[in-house]
């Protein structure tokens, strides 16, 4: 009985101090203190969901700068510092706040801009203490001692190449969003771009452009008059070059890489008939100084086609017609280097 009474004690003495620390940390000692800040930012945002137009938006502008202000206050109370810096964590999270209230939206709070400035706001509101003197009531404006303008002019260096990085980070996502066909070449030459995917063999945009015009080209060769298909072949430049844009542009119409691939062809004679090279080009970023390009290798010959004419009388005759017969490699192969000059 008495071991029972001593859990029960111990219950009850555990939820009272459970209880005062949470009245100490919710409860403000004074009115003016960083609770205080808190609650009005809650109670900002409260009376901005119900409020409509710009009273709205004046009233959320309010509660996020309560929210600054108590948090920045709450965590330079009992300062914790990063370690290897003299920054207080306090900063840290005081700048995210400022960085997503200067620069994120509606839409999407935390944008690529809030990442990047971080930490240099960060930086930016540990040093503002060094340049102020005095208490909460009297406090002007010094200039720090030269050991502190260094640290802070080293601190805030750092946190600006970090920003840095940080962006180059973005811009290099942007780039290989918009120009797929770069994951295709080699980075293990570069000294700043590590590539975590598995790199591709070839490039999947070319490949397309090849896959796509391969059929249209076939459609305009096959089975028509030889005479015909030696004309279209003496025009081959401009009549491939003008479906290769019509292909780019249906298939590759959202990515800024579209303006960098372009289709030629490449007509020779073989002992048969004619060979046709359609290439599609790379003109973009590449490891080799003479890029690259796709081929695929067409082979175009004359076959002889019998056809029934009908005479007045009744008797029919063979007379033989020559028309054209072609066909494509299957894949794509990836050339390294210039491509070769036209005939």
């Amino acid at each position: 009985m008495e071991s029972l009474f001593k859990d029960v004690f111990g219950l009850f003495k555990f939820v009272g101090g459970l209880y005062e620390g949470i009245k100490k940390l919710l409860v403000p000692p004074k009115a003016y203190s960083w609770q205080t800040f808190i609650y009005l930012s809650v109670f900002s945002w409260a009376l901005a969901y119900f409020a409509v137009g710009y009273i709205s938006n004046i009233i959320a502008f309010l509660g996020w700068l309560f929210l600054i202000a108590g948090t920045a206050w709450y965590t330079t109370d009992d300062p914790l510092r990063v370690p290897g810096t003299f920054m207080p964590v306090g900063a840290v999270i005081t700048g995210f706040l400022v960085s997503v209230f200067a620069f994120g939206n509606q839409e999407d709070i935390i944008t690529p801009r809030t990442i990047v400035l971080w930490p240099t706001i960060s930086a930016l509101i540990t040093a503002i203490p060094d340049f102020i003197e005095g208490n909460d009531t009297d406090a002007k404006a010094k200039i720090p001692k030269p050991e502190v303008r260094e640290k802070i002019i080293i601190l805030v260096a750092s946190c600006m190449l970090i920003s840095c990085w940080i962006q180059f980070y973005f811009v290099m996502d942007k780039w290989l969003t918009q120009y797929p066909s770069v994951l295709a070449d080699n980075f293990q030459r570069s000294t700043f771009v590590v590539s975590r995917a598995v790199p591709k063999e070839i490039p999947e945009n070319g490949v397309l452009i090849l896959e796509q015009i391969q059929p249209i080209v076939e459609k305009q060769i096959a089975k028509r008059p030889w005479s015909e298909v030696e004309k279209w072949l003496l025009d081959a430049k401009k009549q491939v070059e003008t479906l290769g844009n019509q292909v780019i542009n249906a298939n590759l119409a959202e990515l800024e890489e579209k303006e960098l691939w372009r289709v030629e062809p490449r007509v020779s004679n073989i002992k048969s008939g004619y060979r046709l090279d359609l290439l599609s080009i790379w003109s973009g970023p590449s490891s080799n100084s003479q890029g690259y390009y796709l081929q695929k290798s067409c082979r175009i010959e004359p076959i002889a086609v019998s056809a029934r004419t009908a005479i007045i009388t009744t008797s029919q005759v063979e007379d033989k017609n020559t028309v054209a017969e072609i066909e494509c490699d299957r894949l794509s192969k990836l050339m390294a280097g210039a491509p070769p000059p036209q005939q």
